[in-house]
């Protein structure tokens, strides 16, 4: 072999290079994982505020069910990807290796399917939250941004759904398997 093949090949044991679509996965999870934070903060402070110095962050509500519905949009994306989201799998887990693919492929596809007509009445109701000047109660800060980044992690969850099919039909070694939770 020559010295520069063998520079090209990965060693055994040696982390193997991320392709896009993971890197574009991880990024949908950690976008997630910042808003299960500023949801928590805000929802901290928001309390600490008003139960020791009996004053409110204006809009803290608004802010709170904003945000509150922009992580969920995000982390439908994250947890149908990974499959991590709750499940029971009483009939999945009776049933032979092919026949738990099949499932799995079938409940993929129905979801992707939920999440596209969901990803397009939510696009309908940006608009429609843009074009009648919805405002926040204090600030009154316009709502559809608020709406439209939802929109956006709801888009995400189509694209991190379909690369879940995708790879469940053709290329089912390279999903995690998510670790069994028993419940005692």
């Amino acid at each position: 072999m020559s010295g520069a093949s063998q520079h090209n090949e990965p060693q055994a044991g040696a982390p193997q290079p991320q392709r896009f679509a993971d890197r574009f996965i991880d990024t949908i999870e950690w976008i997630a994982a910042i808003f299960v934070g500023v949801v928590a903060a805000d929802v901290f402070i928001s309390i600490l505020l008003r139960y020791f110095f009996g004053i409110s962050i204006p809009d803290s509500y608004d802010f709170g069910r904003l945000l509150l519905g922009i992580l969920i949009f995000w982390g439908i994306g994250a947890t149908s990807y990974r499959g991590t989201h709750i499940t029971v799998d009483l009939l999945w887990a009776n049933v032979g290796p092919a026949w738990q693919r099949a499932i799995d492929v079938f409940a993929t596809l129905v979801l992707l399917f939920v999440v596209i007509v969901h990803t397009w009445t939510l696009y309908d109701k940006v608009v429609a939250t843009r074009a009648d000047n919805i405002l926040t109660f204090d600030l009154r800060l316009p709502a559809w941004p608020f709406f439209a980044l939802a929109w956006v992690g709801d888009a995400a969850a189509v694209i991190l759904i379909s690369v879940r099919a995708y790879r469940l039909l053709f290329h089912p070694e390279r999903l995690a398997k998510p670790q069994a939770q028993v419940v005692e």
